[in-house]
């Protein structure tokens, strides 16, 4: 299972993460760093045992490419997806 870490724009807030995130469409609550105001991760009502991570929050140059896009409705034109990526207007689930 892969670990990875998570940190705001400043650095003051980070999370460190084992396996994979994702978004089944309920309310959450959104975690924002104290200092910098960078939102790095949010847990859902009814599953505080649990929190997901912003993808964005990962420093990482080596993070995977994205499988799937969940809400693609909302991506910007021009951000262009690796072939073969599965996208859903909404979630699937």
């Amino acid at each position: 299972m892969a670990s990875r870490t998570a940190a705001c724009s400043c650095g003051q807030l980070r999370i460190r993460v084992h396996g994979e995130v994702g978004d089944q469409g309920a309310r959450f609550i959104f975690r924002f760093c104290p200092v910098c105001g960078t939102t790095v991760f949010h847990s859902e009502e009814g599953r505080e045992n649990s929190v997901s991570v912003a993808v964005g929050a990962f420093a990482d140059p080596g993070f995977p490419a994205p499988r799937v896009s969940v809400y693609d409705s909302r991506r910007h034109p021009w951000v262009q997806l690796p072939p073969g990526t599965r996208a859903f207007d909404k979630d699937p689930a």
